[in-house]
């Protein structure tokens, strides 16, 4: 008899919750759009200008890169 799959086995990678208005920039304190996760398991919130300013190198170094500034044009 071969073992049983358990289909409701939890990911280990956790996934971050939408951004809120109470998320804030961690440059200048600005409502966040932009959710960079890091290897460390930190993360970092920019505003849509500030994601964008530093976009490239955030990708660069980043697990997992969010990008909700699409909220905006709404």
């Amino acid at each position: 008899m071969s073992p049983r799959r358990n289909e409701d086995t939890v990911n280990a990678t956790a996934e971050f919750p939408a951004l809120t208005t109470a998320d804030r920039c961690d440059r200048c304190g600005a409502q966040a759009f932009v959710r960079v996760e890091l290897s460390a398991g930190t993360d970092l919130m920019f505003c849509a200008h500030h994601g964008r300013q530093h976009e490239e190198r955030l990708r660069e170094i980043a697990v997992s890169y969010r990008d909700e500034s699409d909220r905006l044009s709404v």
